[in-house]
């Protein structure tokens, strides 16, 4: 007797999972998340050589983060902890610093410095090093503990966040689908089955990242994820706070899909045919409306815990963001949904694939529109396109995405010449059990079932594959499967890499901050008031450059390089290694000479970094503070 049954759920999710599977084996080789701020300055410095024991540490960083009590320590040479107070912000005209006070009067020695700390966008960051007081000195301190986002802990962590993206976009497309381009498509196994994989996959990815994030940023073991009192002070983080209101919106999902595939799904088709549209539309309102909201939010969980919500026009990113993934969602998970639809069954109406090549029209439209701004605002120059990962990443994601917009057309071009079918029950549907006859054999009936349900299948396959149009679309759609998987795969490691514009702003802070090279020592410190011609540049030049007497000139320029005339300058130099300073240089107006100041005298005790602290007021409310840094000596 035949006995296969006509439904093979294995075979029609086989290409998600290989999916998951190659994005797995991208995201095993990628190592650990890279840092998404930067450690530009530290005092003392990296190295240093101090003649009398600092009072604290300090740390200055590209952008904000946030520190916990222990995350900021300093140990003497016997490896004992020499930190006295908390961790607390030291920063003041936007500088983004955290410090940590010292005992007093520490002995000569060297001393470690360990830091752990979270950038604004949710990425854990650390770093060590050491600093000498009167001279250096063996040291037994060591830092304990592993790298933060390394280990397995790291890559079950960014393998949760690609399942994470892939759960939503499964989720929101398929609900797309249904609601926007074939609602008999809530009667099929396939679609249903799409949903409920990725509700599934998100829930599951989320309470994995809930509990993976506490060993995830302080490079803790797996052991850690299972700690209670961690994970109640992971909830009160924002990127905790986030994953738990995740979770929520989840559990309202639930429901929502519960609708839209359930009885009131069924009753709406069953009420149109018997004169009830009204009934029908205002379902399809209600589920659109509820389905957009809970959309929305979940994607907005996402906008305010990566990049979206760091650096420049947060305001403008963040629902931007919101817009990028809603439209990768619609499209790729809808295309997932018509992939698996006409792999399994034969009656998919002509115009929900043309419904859905409209869609698919609109979603690539925004995607490119947030997508060009996105990169503006992550990138900002060509040189950082081509000279950082992050850029090189974002230049191998749009190749892919253009290259899906590619077989994209060729889809169209198939869509075009598809047939109309009728639009019946959708032939996948879960039939009903027939009922035994009166007096008849259980055992047989079932085994006539299974047998029509094969011929069934035989045939629907039959038609499947005489119809020429639809294996063209299917093969096309194959091929745009797996280069959204890439895709995918492209994005996740883009949310785990720094932004470019952030790499070269922490890059040209050190290459234009410091002069290395002793002797005349000059400068640029670009500067703007904020008054009308209040923008322009200083250039200080400090002759000899050395300890002992010096002559300081400034000149000012305009962006144009005429002279700009000022009605105050200030200078003040300090040695923040040795609490020196700020040591204030008396400028006066050069005579006869626009825009340049002069300096005689000024006292420099000692070699070491300067820093550079320039004034320019234009007006009586037109004023600026700049710093620069510069070696001496």
């Amino acid at each position: 007797m035949l006995s296969p049954t006509p439904h093979r759920p294995r075979a029609r999710l086989l290409a998600l999972l290989v999916g998951l599977a190659c994005a797995a084996g991208v995201l095993l080789s990628a190592g650990p998340a890279a840092a998404h701020a930067a450690l530009l300055d530290t005092s003392p410095k990296e190295g240093a050589v101090v003649q009398s024991a600092p009072k604290q540490v300090v740390l200055t960083f590209s952008e904000a983060v946030s520190m916990t009590e222990g995350s900021l320590r300093v140990l003497d040479p016997d490896g004992n902890r020499v930190d006295r107070d908390t961790v607390r912000d030291a920063g003041s005209g936007g500088e983004v610093q955290r410090s940590v006070g010292l005992e007093p009067g520490l002995p000569d020695g060297t001393y470690t410095v360990a830091w752990q700390a979270i950038s604004a966008d949710s990425h854990p960051i650390s770093g060590a090093f050491t600093f000498s007081v009167g001279a250096p000195s063996e040291t037994s301190a060591s830092v304990d503990g592993g790298e933060p986002g390394g280990g397995w802990v790291g890559l079950l962590y960014d393998v949760g966040r690609y399942a994470a993206y892939a759960g939503f976009i499964l989720l929101v497309g398929g609900c797309g689908f249904v609601l926007l381009c074939w609602p008999g498509a809530a009667r099929t196994s396939a679609v249903r089955r799409t949903v409920r994989v990725g509700w599934l996959t998100l829930t599951v990815s989320t309470l994995a990242l809930l509990l993976l994030r506490n060993p995830y940023t302080n490079g803790g073991g797996l052991a850690e994820a299972l700690d209670v009192s961690a994970l109640s002070a992971t909830v009160a983080t924002k990127p905790g706070a986030v994953l738990v209101s995740r979770l929520l919106l989840l559990a309202a999902a639930a429901l929502f899909v519960a609708v839209l595939f359930g009885h009131q799904a069924r009753a709406g088709a069953t009420g149109a045919q018997q004169g009830g549209d009204t009934v029908r539309r205002d379902l399809r309102f209600g589920l659109a409306l509820g389905g957009g909201v809970l959309a929305i939010g979940l994607a907005a969980g996402w906008a305010a815990a990566e990049h979206a919500s760091t650096g420049i026009q947060t305001a403008v990113a963040i629902p931007v963001d919101v817009l990028h993934l809603l439209a990768a969602g619609l499209w790729l998970g809808g295309l997932f949904c018509v992939f698996v639809l006409l792999r399994g069954v034969s009656a998919v109406p002509r115009e929900a694939v043309h419904r859905f090549s409209g869609l698919a029209s609109v979603s690539v439209a925004v995607l490119a529109a947030t997508g060009v701004y996105q990169a503006w605002r992550q990138v900002g120059s060509f040189d950082a396109l081509f000279g950082t990962a992050y850029g090189q990443l974002l230049l191998v994601k749009t190749a892919l995405v253009a290259l899906l917009v590619c077989v994209g057309w060729i889809s169209r071009r198939w869509t075009a010449r598809l047939r109309e079918v009728p639009e019946d029950a959708p032939d996948d549907e879960e039939p009903e059990p027939e009922p035994v006859p009166a007096g008849g054999d259980p055992v047989r009936t079932a085994q006539l079932a299974r047998q029509r349900a094969a011929v069934n299948a035989a045939r629907r396959k039959g038609e499947r594959e005489r119809d020429a149009e639809r294996s063209g679309l299917r093969r096309s759609l194959l091929v745009e499967t797996a280069i959204a998987v890439a895709v995918l795969a492209v994005t996740t490691l883009l949310t785990t890499t720094e932004p470019a514009r952030t790499e070269t702003s922490a890059r040209s802070s050190d290459a234009a901050g410091v002069t290395e090279e002793s002797g005349p020592t000059r400068l640029e410190i670009p500067f703007d008031t904020g008054g009308k011609g209040g923008e322009g540049t200083a250039e200080i030049a400090v002759e000899p450059g050395a300890s002992g007497k010096n002559e300081i000139a400034v000149q000012l320029e305009e962006p144009e390089g005429e002279p700009l005339e000022a009605e105050e300058v200030k200078l003040a130099l300090s040695l923040t290694d040795k609490d020196i300073g700020p040591l204030p240089a008396k400028l006066a107006p050069l005579a006869g000479v626009p825009g340049h100041w002069h300096a005689t005298g000024v006292q420099i005790p000692m070699a070491g970094e300067w820093r550079f602290a320039l004034t320019v007021r234009t007006s009586d409310i037109d004023q600026t503070t700049e710093n620069a840094r510069a070696r001496i000596g």
